[in-house]
């Protein structure tokens, strides 16, 4: 069996920690945080197994586990994997009407169920945090095992308010624990005050977390200080301050601790995903804690729903093997086999026409009429013309919905490294050839990668290539809309058409794409990115008819 978070009787924890968060998490509304069973819970903080458990129950927050199709945790598949689907990266195959897809198409309402679903998750978790917190000074245990949850649960409780800090601004900055009168009155605090909390907490818990590799096998998932240092510095790049990130970043890589990986598709699979590339992840269980991405995920062919489509302009962003821009017209593009020839990445991480997948070859050309994966804008099947293989252990037989096991990264040492060389670009210092083959060559030069370095060194032309390489090193990781959104460049990357896959020799082309495009690519969606609008996401409207204070 892998080893996960706190995995001693891995089975009997989640099953308590699930116990826990329906006893101590909110009632109705998720700014009410008064505990819901007083007796319980006063007679449950005595021991240290209780607090184990009750750690768990922080770590799972929000999170639920089988099949969704929205967030219920910023951390969950929905919550990491499909945000990625609002972007420039993908589409939702259910339609422009799709909530995710409405992110930021320009029609995103108060009522979207998604950003409903991040801000309930959010204060689920920050609810579960606060309640330990508060009480985790009543188990008589060693001050040193306290000081360090006490680190764990900050940390945690920090992230939250790093999300909501990135993609509301301005919330409840929720501390204690509320009566329900208390919940239904609070103020939102200026963006200002919850970027300082974050700072404030994740410089605090550094002090008390271990580092990476001093968190033995049994305890691989629980949060390290290059874990909070790495939440740090994120927010110092949104903050842009950039010397302070380049100064967290470069803590990270001075420890020693974390690698880039020689095998970059196994780094989100079962097989490898304690690599110690992977600095926090969230944990899954097959059968007990499933992670349910392959359901909602895989092609048709292979059981799936085939939610999550990868765009023409992400696929086209991984040029050829020798670092040059992908062209259709160069010779070694190959329209039969689009992986020919290209930045391994673009294997790693994608379906196209023709590929196999699990013994099974995913055949989407729109002219094939037989295929269960036919491109087409009806079938339960792609809508660009390529499909998602990052993720997935292609041996995996199970059930989709319960059976897979595989953990998700939430911070990789490769965002570090590339977070580091734009903060350091950005801070205005000096980029030298040593500090780029240190940072995006080590990455790009992985065994199972093998690029040539990069050798540009002027910041106005290394900064669209580190852009670059991070939305292509990065894909569907939850990543892209918060560096849309900080870079602040909506109005050029999500306005406009979207096309996916080219078909020139297919006979349906011209009658059944929306749109006709020259290189014959399939027209997938139009977006229409309001700046100052979609780059804030309203307080959910539920939330602002029980309070209207959160409304103004």
């Amino acid at each position: 069996m892998k080893s996960k978070t706190l995995k001693i009787n891995a089975g009997k924890l989640i099953s308590y920690s699930l116990f826990l968060i329906l006893l101590l998490s909110s009632c109705d509304k998720e700014l009410d945080q008064y505990p819901t069973n007083a007796f319980a819970k006063d007679n449950f903080w005595t021991s240290e197994s209780n607090a184990l458990i009750a750690l768990t129950g922080t770590y799972r927050g929000g999170i639920t586990y089988g099949t969704q199709v929205v967030a219920s945790d910023w951390w969950t598949y929905c919550g990491l994997v499909f945000l990625d689907l609002a972007t420039d990266n993908g589409y939702d195959r259910r339609g422009d009407n799709s909530t995710i897809n409405r992110l930021t198409n320009g029609t995103l309402l108060p009522n979207n169920n998604v950003i409903n679903g991040y801000w309930t998750g959010s204060y689920k978790r920050i609810a579960i945090c606060n309640d330990f917190l508060e009480n985790i000074g009543n188990v008589e245990m060693d001050p040193a095992k306290i000081n360090r949850m006490v680190a764990e649960v900050r940390f945690l409780r920090a992230t939250q308010y790093f999300y909501m800090s990135q993609f509301w601004g301005s919330v409840p900055l929720i501390t204690s624990t509320l009566t329900p009168d208390e919940a239904n009155n609070v103020s939102k605090a200026p963006k200002t005050e919850i970027v300082d909390f974050v700072l404030s907490e994740l410089s605090a818990a550094v002090n008390d977390l271990p580092r990476y590799i001093d968190i033995p096998a049994s305890e691989i998932g629980r949060a390290s200080k290059q874990s909070a240092l790495a939440f740090l510095g994120r927010m110092y790049l949104s903050e842009e301050r950039y010397s302070d990130a380049a100064d967290v970043y470069k803590q990270i890589i001075d420890f020693g601790d974390n690698i880039i990986d020689p095998d970059y598709q196994s780094l989100f699979n079962p097989e490898n995903e304690n690599s110690s590339e992977n600095i926090f992840s969230v944990q899954f269980l097959g059968g007990q804690a499933s992670n349910s991405l392959p359901q909602h995920a895989y092609p048709a062919v292979s059981g799936g729903w085939h939610f999550v489509n990868p765009l023409g302009s992400l696929a086209d962003s991984y040029g050829f093997d020798d670092g040059t821009e992908l062209s259709y017209d160069d010779p070694r593009f190959n329209y039969d086999d689009m992986g020919a020839n290209r930045d391994p990445r673009f294997r790693y991480n994608f379906l196209w026409d023709g590929s196999t997948f699990g013994g099974n070859t995913y055949v989407c050309h729109p002219d094939a009429t037989e295929s269960v994966d036919q491109l087409t804008y009806s079938k339960q099947a792609t809508r660009s013309g390529y499909g998602l293989r990052k993720f997935f252990d292609e041996s995996f037989s199970g059930n989709l919905r319960n059976d897979y096991g595989g953990n998700l990264p939430v911070i990789r040492y490769a965002e570090v490294l590339l977070s580091y060389l734009e903060a350091e670009l950005e801070a205005g210092n000096t980029i030298t050839q040593d500090m780029l083959d240190l940072t995006i060559n080590a990455i790009r030069g992985r065994e199972s990668v093998g690029l040539p370095p990069i050798q540009e060194t002027d910041p106005d032309a290394l900064r669209p290539i580190l852009r670059k390489e991070r939305r292509i090193e990065l894909a569907f990781e939850g990543i892209r809309l918060w560096d849309i959104f900080r870079w602040d460049i909506g109005e050029e990357v999500l306005v406009g058409d979207f096309w996916g896959a080219p078909f020139p020799n297919s006979t349906k082309y011209a009658s059944t794409s929306k749109k006709i495009d020259p290189q014959s690519r399939w027209f997938v969606t139009e977006k229409n990115f309001r700046k100052g609008i979609d780059d804030v996401w309203p307080i959910p409207e539920s939330e602002v008819n029980v309070n209207p204070k959160l409304g103004e």
